[in-house]
């Protein structure tokens, strides 16, 4: 894995939704990219060294559907405003990591159409599964990530890895990282043997939906036995793998949404920012925002807002990751380090990675914690 992923920490962004691109495609180009660019100062004010986006390429509709991999979605602009986005944010020492779909396309597919399986995924009528047995596949999505790697990206999120055989991404990665060895390769994982999967792909990292359901539902229970499980079992995936890390994602309800007790958001919060991992901000949780994930079409409109053309006046949740960002700058050696549970009650815990102490505290009453007195329902970092 490049080292600069040890100081890595992303501002993740949708940008069909951050922008209000209109849901289906248009084959007028409207630049629309570029209304990120006045956001990249906000960005290394909220302490991230990078923007992980969501799809860009030309898609049907949620970008999901990609249909040609080699050209910007028209929604969104063209080449150019992508190598502006390139140019501005590496002024301002971002980097950026593209959204990969390499497990399905959408129905318009503009490859040949022996790339495809007869297949659709998961159900989903409109998304037709590639064939990763095919040479001729392993050497197509080569040649995207080659071709954006070129133009100033420093990585890929490869969505649905999970769907993915392990040994397809072996067979690209190599070749890839032959050309741009300093690049980061992401996978989605949101269930099965991670650190297995890491290993027989040779992708640096995936997803930890382990610790993202163990730490809202953790707190939600008041159960931080669940908390400590899923912390161990991230101990152990740092024998193999950095694992990239979130509370929040375009997949999932918001974080403020998802807590019973908004008492518990800086919680929740700190605990992100205080364990090993590269962690992600999904655009809005960092204001706080709202935003309930329904199983229906339009299903993940309200998860996936359009943002004004510049940033407003920030607010204490934005001051709170400010916070504990800055606190992790402060100490390095997080990002690899195991936790320690020092004491575990279901409404009281100590973590300890590296040099950084954490007291949680979900009970109605103060506590005392490790010789500290601690807030009902507050968390302290000592």
């Amino acid at each position: 894995m490049p080292s600069w992923t040890d100081h890595a920490i992303w501002w993740h962004v949708y940008p069909l939704g951050f922008t209000g691109a209109p849901k289906q495609a248009e084959q007028r180009v409207v630049h629309r990219l570029r209304r990120l660019e006045p956001w990249l100062d906000y960005a290394v004010e909220l302490g991230c060294s990078g923007l992980m986006l969501g799809p860009i390429f030309a898609a049907e509709t949620h970008g999901y559907d990609t249909v040609d991999h080699f050209r910007i979605d028209p929604r969104l602009g063209d080449e150019k405003d992508f190598d502006s986005l390139v140019e501005q944010a590496r002024e301002r020492g971002l980097r950026i990591v593209l959204d990969g779909v390499f497990n399905h396309v959408g129905r318009s597919f503009a490859g040949p159409r022996e790339f495809l399986t007869d297949r659709a995924f998961e159900g989903h009528d409109r998304l037709v599964v590639l064939d990763h047995g095919r040479p001729a596949v392993q050497e197509y999505v080569a040649g995207v990530m080659d071709h954006w790697l070129g133009r100033g990206a420093a990585g890929w999120r490869l969505d649905a890895a999970y769907a993915v055989p392990a040994d397809f991404w072996a067979g690209v990665l190599p070749q890839v990282r032959d050309r741009h060895p300093e690049s980061w390769f992401v996978g989605e994982m949101i269930h099965g043997d991670y650190a297995g999967y890491v290993e027989r792909s040779g992708l640096d990292s995936v997803t930890q939906y382990e610790l993202w359901k163990a730490i809202w539902s953790s707190l939600n229970d008041r159960n931080l036995f669940e908390l400590a499980w899923a912390l161990d079992r991230h101990n152990g995936m740092l024998e193999t793998f950095v694992p990239q890390t979130f509370a929040g994602n375009h997949d999932v309800s918001r974080l403020a949404t998802r807590l019973e007790d908004p008492r518990h958001l800086g919680h929740a919060l700190a605990i992100l920012f205080t364990v090993a991992g590269i962690p992600s901000v999904y655009y809005g949780d960092e204001e706080g925002l709202t935003g309930l994930k329904e199983e229906r079409e339009g299903g993940d409109d309200a998860i996936r807002p359009a943002f004004p053309e510049t940033p407003g006046e920030r607010g204490p949740v934005f001051r709170l990751h400010q916070r504990l960002i800055g606190n992790r700058r402060r100490h390095p050696g997080v990002v690899r380090a195991r936790t320690k549970v020092d004491h575990l009650t279901n409404r009281t815990a100590s973590l300890t990675t590296a040099d950084v102490r954490l007291l949680l505290n979900l009970d109605d009453e103060a506590q005392v914690i490790d010789g500290i007195e601690v807030p009902p329902h507050a968390w302290h970092l000592a």
